[in-house]
């Protein structure tokens, strides 16, 4: 299972650099997005992936063989900031659009001057 993951967390981080390394605005913002859902697998698979028993302590006070609860918590406040993250980047891209009538990269420097 872990290679598998590591193999999706490979190809998530090259396909966001692929999309960051392109000229379009809105290529660039999924690019990221891409990198943090990549980020967020990464943590978790790190974590471990051991346990199929909830982390709660039972009646004996032991916690064997129970999932990380704090890598859990960590990767849902993530996703949850990169959802707001990625909403405000996307109404900003669309106003810069509006404003400058275009999402290329190289323009939008251009017209810095």
């Amino acid at each position: 299972m872990e290679s598998l993951l590591s193999l999706t967390i490979g190809l998530l981080y090259a396909a966001g650099l692929y999309l960051i390394l392109e000229r379009s605005l809105v290529r660039l913002i999924f690019g990221i997005l891409l990198w943090s859902q990549a980020t967020n697998l990464l943590v978790f698979t790190a974590a471990g992936l051991i346990g199929k028993k909830p982390p709660l302590i039972g009646e004996s006070g032991e916690l064997s063989n129970s999932a990380d609860p704090l890598p859990q918590a960590l990767i849902l406040t993530a996703i949850v900031i990169g959802f707001g993250v990625v909403s405000f980047t996307l109404v900003l891209s669309k106003k810069v659009y509006q404003w400058v009538k275009t999402d290329d990269l190289e323009r939008l420097y251009e017209g810095q001057e």
